[in-house]
């Protein structure tokens, strides 16, 4: 776990930041990390990165996280005014996928794929589960704008839907699938992704009250995705129960 930590996170923060193409590389070369530190430290295979029915997973992730963002945006709508944005339409989608999937990819093998399976080997999944999901709420605390309400929310509604969704599906595709879909869609609406803003295909200007529309942190920080995420997250740590997915709390 560690020091797939480090390598995929080495290969993260290398390419973080840069073109829409680097994202893209780094996210490759981040897959090529995880495999060999698990091949070769680890000592397993990875089923949850194989490529069989990777397409099929990535694609029931990506339902799953805009199902998730739209019903959340719905719910607020009107507590935002949108204006369209100028640029080509085109080149705006190309780059805020681009780095969407690349974002997606390494913080899932990161944060599901190495820290949620490290610590399910020590303390069991629901441990795993709680722990991994605080953690990856804390690193959003750097983030413009982040308040402790804002890192408790994305613990909740990323960390634990995120975990829930790789429990259910033990599969790095289906939850990288979600986060990109989520992230993707909510940068192209103009509204902040976790308090990081960029042009869009439109310009969100929250309106209302901070608790529904997240004010400038994005829409992270309303408590109406917290609440939708425990609605989707719920049904699959039930279905990940049914079928034998967790891993229970080690009896010392």
């Amino acid at each position: 776990m560690l020091v797939g930590i480090v390598g995929v996170g080495g290969v993260s923060a290398l390419s973080s930041g840069g073109s829409p193409v680097l994202a893209v590389v780094g996210a490759v070369a981040a897959v090529a990390v995880y495999w060999v530190v698990m091949r070769y430290v680890a000592r397993r295979s990875t089923p949850e990165i194989a490529r069989a029915r990777a397409g099929v997973q990535a694609l029931l992730g990506i339902g799953l996280g805009a199902v998730f963002i739209t019903a959340s945006m719905l719910m607020v709508i009107s507590e935002f005014s949108f204006t369209r944005a100028s640029g080509s339409v085109m080149a705006t989608v190309a780059s805020i996928a681009a780095v969407q999937f690349g974002a997606a990819v390494t913080e899932e093998l990161l944060f599901r794929g190495l820290l949620l399976q490290g610590l399910e080997r020590l303390c069991g999944s629901g441990a795993a589960l709680a722990i991994s999901a605080v953690l990856f709420g804390a690193i959003h605390l750097a983030n413009p704008g982040a308040t402790v309400w804002t890192g408790f929310a994305i613990a909740v509604e990323a960390g634990v839907l995120m975990g829930a969704t790789f429990l259910w599906l033990r599969n790095i595709w289906a939850v990288a699938g979600l986060h990109f879909a989520w992230n993707t869609i909510e940068a192209l609406l103009g509204v902040p992704v976790s308090g990081h803003a960029s042009p869009g295909l439109l310009i969100a200007e929250p309106t209302g009250p901070e608790l529904l529309t997240g004010g400038r942190f994005g829409i992270e920080g309303s408590i109406v995705p917290v609440i939708v995420s425990l609605l989707f997250a719920l049904p699959m740590l039930i279905a990940a129960h049914k079928r034998g997915n967790l891993v229970p709390m080690r009896r010392r």
